[in-house]
């Protein structure tokens, strides 16, 4: 046994097929969120003390860093965006009175005065962007925290506020576990994970969770900008109506989702594209049930509705002897899979029934065939001796109970002791089969068929029984369906 058994740290159940019930006010079936990038004058320039010049997210598609040179038609190109872009996208939005979202990068903002007081004329969230438009992937932890540190400061100065959220986008690995460290952000968006917004456990005592408001890169402007992107405003608005469409038509069926669009003042700000937002502001507009929020606005909506609740297990951090406790019973008097299951990778994916069972489940069919068969022999025969004499595992009364094997009549209790004689000289392991849902007559019935399998056949009839009454078991452990 290992001293550090192996754990997964991604998440890739999130939900899983258990939605949260989502009510949007007003009973909105779907909420619409635009961010506005604000880095024009915070990107990669020798002016702002970096090496190279900018290289992403302009016109110039594929450019290249220059290193120790100023590339004057990437700062052109920038600057296009606090100039012209900027207020073309601030009057289609105040014009529909339709709120929206800045992401700012704090040298950005200090050098836009006149177009922060615009987005705060104009009632938009300013949340933090970080302090420089720049990649953060080759940053140490200590360097990172500091440029947010500096970020939050320098955002205050140039707004007269704090931020309550933050998206770094060009981030590292530690970017978010950063961002919860410093316990000051309503919501965090450097996640693309999901439609709608979710938690983010604590990591120590410490630390409060985070709430996570998942950003986008497909219904997002910066495509065209990219290779194999949008070329025309047409792809834009169509790719956008058919997103909205298709979580319009979730919401219609009672599961209503976020759809969050990615704006850039350099690039949704050009002529030949700013007249598919406005199509599509236009389309929105005229659907019922439809809220556009601000950021924040979502944030404290989920948190009022959808506050943390913590794993009903937290298997990730369970010790080996609670885990053992908790699991090493839902194979019938065998421990030893849930003591192999948690020297396994083991996930958030495991914080329910079936992840737990598949982890279970992975120990049982990869062990010996005669270990598997003590497993088989481990299990009581239905309504025999083990049962009249009240020696049954508690799961084990509780099942064959809820199928009336506890009430047979005399006659039916000699039919079952004359099969499981049979059964078990023939197979040399009980007959075991997982009762829920069934009365005994569908037990027997199954019970007089089975009988006349081949070995080989039965066995693995049985080793998939048992692992089905294991996931049963856990469903009721967990409170699922």
């Amino acid at each position: 046994m290992s001293d550090k058994p192996q754990r997964y740290e991604r998440d890739m159940r999130g939900y899983g097929r258990r939605k949260p019930a989502v009510q949007w006010p007003n009973g909105a079936k779907i909420a619409v969120q635009f961010v506005l990038n604000y880095e024009e004058g915070g990107e990669n320039c020798l002016l702002h003390g970096d090496k190279a010049s900018e290289a992403f997210l302009s016109e110039i598609v594929g450019a290249q860093q220059w290193q120790g040179q100023r590339h004057w038609n990437m700062e052109s190109i920038y600057e296009y965006g606090a100039r012209a872009g900027f207020w073309r996208v601030h009057e289609l939005f105040t014009q529909f009175d339709m709120p929206l979202t800045i992401y700012g990068v704090a040298t950005a903002l200090k050098r836009s005065p006149e177009q922060v007081a615009a987005m705060q004329e104009a009632g938009w969230e300013i949340a933090s962007h970080g302090l420089k438009w720049i990649e953060y992937k080759d940053f140490t932890e200590a360097e990172e925290r500091a440029h947010m540190k500096e970020a939050i400061q320098l955002h205050y100065e140039a707004t007269g506020a704090y931020p309550k959220g933050w998206y770094t986008g060009r981030c590292s690995d530690h970017t978010v576990a950063l961002t919860q460290e410093m316990g000051c952000f309503d919501y965090v968006s450097d996640s693309y994970a999901d439609d709608l917004p979710y938690w983010r456990a604590p990591r120590g005592e410490a630390q409060q969770p985070q709430l996570i408001i998942p950003y986008t890169l497909d219904t997002n402007d910066m495509r065209f900008a990219a290779v194999q992107g949008f070329n025309s405003g047409d792809q834009f608005y169509c790719y956008l109506k058919d997103s909205f469409d298709a979580l319009y038509a979730e919401g219609e069926r009672g599961a209503p989702k976020l759809l969050n669009i990615g704006l850039h003042c350099r690039l949704i700000g050009r002529p030949g594209r700013i007249m598919a937002l406005r199509r599509f502001l236009d389309y929105i507009q005229s659907k019922p049930d439809v809220w556009v929020a601000r950021r924040i606005d979502i944030a404290h909506h989920w948190m009022q509705e959808h506050p943390y609740a913590a794993p009903k297990f937290d298997v990730v951090n369970m010790s080996r002897t609670a885990f053992v406790d908790q699991f090493g019973g839902m194979f019938e008097h065998s421990p030893w899979i849930a003591e192999r299951a948690y020297e396994s990778e083991l996930g958030p994916a495991h914080d329910c029934a079936i992840g737990i069972h598949a982890a279970l489940a992975a120990q049982f069919r990869k062990a010996r065939e005669s270990e598997r068969l003590k497993v088989l022999n481990a299990h009581p025969d239905l309504a025999g001796k083990l049962a009249a004499a009240k020696r049954l595992t508690e799961d084990s009364t509780k099942e064959q109970a809820g199928a009336g094997l506890d009430a047979l009549t005399d006659d039916e209790r000699a039919t079952f002791s004359e099969l499981n004689e049979t059964y078990t000289a023939k197979f040399g392991f009980p007959f075991i089969i997982a009762v829920k849902g069934l009365n005994k007559d569908q037990i027997l019935e199954q019970f007089k068929k089975r009988v006349h399998h081949d070995r080989d056949e039965e066995f693995t009839t049985a080793c998939q029984q048992v692992e089905r009454i294991a996931l049963l078991r856990l469903k009721d452990m967990f409170g699922e369906d």
